[in-house]
């Protein structure tokens, strides 16, 4: 992210009103943007270098030029670490990487080996996903990534097999309604998953609390009140993300394959399925990631007493910090 290049210069948080739900929504999309997948090596020293000079007064004004380099910043590098994101687990990735495992997810008539096998890839991505873009004010160990992901995989497969077996049980519900509850069941799972997900693989946070800043961005301290947020809103913000995902393609399928792709093969149902699928994930993201502000602010008198009355270099008494929620 741009806001990893030094300077005594802040630096705009974006071009759009981010203090707004919609602003936030336009500002995601900028980042999540599979486009910014091409930025090259050349590509991000050159924006680093417009973002630098910024930074220090040399270019006075945001031009198009720079929001275009913070555009590939921001999707490209780590605000905390500074160094790049993997690639596959970039948010401009999030919904390429996910397609392939929604796609298989919802495959009609998964065995129990099936369900599985999709169930520990998804969960698999997501501590990726969640790992390499969470606050990274206390790095998580690899003994304690390993365990996290073993609960996350284990609790994403326990619910998805559970809810698979006990769907053929439910003698009062027609045919059509089993078949609409069996292709939700991905759904259940992926979300009761991925909740436990975020908080098991961003613990940390909350265990040693998160750095809070001031508005010259110097350390304040460091908050567990706010590392509650922060992590919470990420979570809450997964389940945003899946609903459409795994809920829409679905249910639409089930209406399609009565019409349009009755009798048709298996090969045209399942590109029907990811079309579907691709669609309702490009559309979906951006709107849950804007959920909340990536860079919040925080009343000092919420968060703990020992950080109340801290003033900042200025000698001005502190009234609000802000922190990396994390994406």
């Amino acid at each position: 992210m741009a806001s990893s290049v030094p300077g005594p210069i802040p630096l705009p948080q974006s071009r759009y009103d981010l203090s707004t739900y919609w602003g936030r929504v336009k500002h995601c999309a900028e980042v999540s943007d599979p486009r910014m997948l091409l930025t090259t090596d050349e590509q991000l020293e050159k924006a680093k270098k417009i973002v630098k000079d910024y930074r220090n007064g040399i270019l006075k004004q945001a031009t198009p030029d720079f929001w275009d380099a913070k555009r590939k910043l921001d999707s490209t590098i780590h605000p905390d670490t500074g160094e790049k994101v993997l690639l596959p687990f970039r948010m401009s990735c999030c919904v390429l990487s996910n397609l392939v495992v929604c796609a298989g997810m919802m495959t009609p008539g998964l065995g129990t080996a099936g369900t599985i096998f999709w169930q520990w890839t998804n969960q698999s991505l997501n501590v990726a996903i969640n790992s390499a873009n969470a606050n990274k004010s206390h790095p998580m160990s690899t003994k304690t990534l390993l365990f996290n992901y073993a609960v996350a995989v284990s609790a994403s497969c326990s619910v998805a097999v559970g809810l698979k077996s006990l769907v053929p049980h439910l003698h009062r519900f027609s045919a059509n309604t089993k078949l609409i509850l069996t292709r939700l069941v991905p759904f259940a799972a992926v979300v009761s998953a991925g909740v436990v997900n975020v908080f098991l693989m961003r613990g940390e946070e909350i265990r040693k609390g998160i750095n809070v800043f001031d508005d010259n961005g110097d350390k304040v301290g460091v908050s567990k009140i706010a590392a509650i947020n922060a992590v919470g809103e990420t979570a809450l913000s997964r389940v945003i993300n899946a609903t459409p995902t795994m809920v829409i393609p679905p249910l639409l399928l089930v209406s399609l394959q009565k019409n349009i792709l009755k009798n048709k093969g298996l090969a045209i149902t399942q590109l029907a399925n990811l079309g579907l699928i691709s669609f309702t994930s490009f559309i979906a993201l951006p709107f849950a990631l804007a959920l909340f502000p990536q860079y919040e602010d925080i009343k000092l008198s919420r968060l703990e007493p020992e950080l109340q009355g801290k003033k900042d270099k200025n000698g001005k008494l502190i009234e609000v910090v802000h922190f990396n929620r994390g994406m």
